[in-house]
């Protein structure tokens, strides 16, 4: 397999940057700022209105294990409410989020998108062009097994949700080494880069806007400015302008010491988990960690695979479903969102076999019967349970934040 730094640096930040201007051009051209709203109605009429409708769930087509959940587990589900579910594979989510700016721009009331696996920049794009329909999460039968003060969930990036997505699974960014590679490992972020620095070519991280390298520097970003209190959730350029240089400072002193020097950067958390699979690197990290047991399991990664645990606690956050306004089959939609937050569901993807993500409901509103079998989910030396990985989690910034400090990685990293 290939790793490549691209021949001109500064030439794939131009290319990226551009991408991102598109983006913001078209979110800015689309009529209309206000949300649109969802009326109040009764369940069962949303019912009536789906049954045989189409669903078109545009999500990023390279999570084989999501891509299957959504084929065999949650289709089948939908189809006996009436309802047709058909997965659109994407590269990038911004291409769904595209196409319905454009629909929007151009009036359309038919879309091609009726509903969008997202989170983040992609969903606060939207939303500030009035993109997204509004409203209507309240609706859902199986919101009251979610609690609504969760502050993972009432939140997308520093955003609020405002009832314009619905909540679908909790992510945990996580650190994996080798234990029989790094038997004393770091205890906190701060010791993590120490290691790096004496462990020369033993670490790299995804380049970044791969989301995985993204989070990676937001995490060094907490870390080098003091903990997370020191760093303000809401984006501002002065607050930037404070906090950004020490960061970047570190990155660039710890370049040398990365795998290959850090004249090449995987372009996926694929490749770097080939990387450490292959035993080029003795760390690999993930938004997923349920995943790494059958990782394991099936020979993919060493069997003394660890999570990392650090004393400062690693990044938090969420995935939701949104429903497009220019959706022409929204009550279908939000019949396979509410689905997709029923505990069987939940249940389902729970499993590591299955997809193996973090449930968004709350164990205590369940009934016994199903927290029981949530607390049967089997547990592996591998990773620690959600709920201590999970502790002193740390909260993800606005979503502009990760805008300004991908472009800052391209020009003082990528553009060397």
């Amino acid at each position: 397999m290939a790793l490549r730094r691209p021949a001109s640096r500064r030439a794939r930040a131009t290319v990226v940057g551009a991408g991102a201007l598109l983006l913001a051009v078209t979110g800015c051209s689309a009529p209309g700022g206000g949300p649109t709203t969802a009326p109040a109605r009764d369940w069962d009429d949303v019912l009536t209105e789906a049954d045989g409708q189409t669903v078109r769930l545009w999500m990023y087509g390279g999570e084989d294990k999501g891509n299957a959940y959504v084929d065999d587990v949650l289709a089948p589900a939908a189809a006996e409410q009436g309802v047709t579910l058909e997965r659109v594979p994407i590269a990038d989510t911004a291409d769904a989020v595209n196409r319905v700016l454009s629909e929007r721009q151009a009036g359309v009331t038919e879309g091609e998108v009726d509903l969008i696996w997202i989170n983040g920049a992609n969903f606060a794009t939207g939303q500030q062009a009035g993109a997204w329909l509004c409203g209507w999460t309240s609706m859902l039968p199986n919101i009251e097994y979610v609690d609504p003060e969760d502050p993972l969930l009432a939140t997308d990036f520093g955003r609020d949700v405002d009832g314009c997505e619905a909540p679908w699974h909790k992510a945990q960014y996580a650190f994996v080494y080798d234990a029989a590679r790094v038997p004393d490992p770091p205890g906190s972020v701060e010791e993590l880069l120490t290691w790096i620095g004496e462990n020369p070519g033993r670490f790299t991280y995804p380049a970044p806007p791969d989301f995985t390298g993204s989070v990676f520097v937001r995490q060094v970003l907490y870390s080098v400015s003091g903990g997370v209190d020191e760093v303000p959730l809401e984006f501002s350029e002065d607050a930037y302008d404070e906090l950004a240089p020490e960061l970047l400072r570190t990155l660039e002193e710890l370049e040398p010491a990365l795998w290959r020097e850090g004249q090449t950067y995987p372009q996926s958390l694929a490749e770097l988990d080939q990387l450490y699979a292959d035993g080029q690197v003795d760390f690999t990290m993930t938004y997923g960690p349920a995943t790494l047991p059958d990782l394991v399991a099936d020979g993919t990664f060493p069997p003394t695979t660890r999570v990392l645990l650090v004393e400062d606690g690693t990044i938090g956050n969420a995935s939701f479903l949104a429903v497009p306004a220019t959706s022409g089959s929204q009550a279908g939609a939000m019949v396979v969102a509410d689905l997709a937050l029923s505990p069987e569901q939940q249940l389902a993807k729970a499993r590591p076999e299955v997809w193996g993500q973090y449930t968004v409901l709350d164990p205590e509103r369940l009934p016994a019967q199903v927290q029981a079998q949530f607390a049967e989910l089997p547990q592996s030396e591998v990773l620690p349970p959600y709920a201590e990985l999970s502790e002193d989690a740390d909260p993800e910034v606005e979503a502009e934040w990760v805008t300004a400090l991908d472009e800052g990685w391209r020009r003082q990293i990528a553009a060397g």
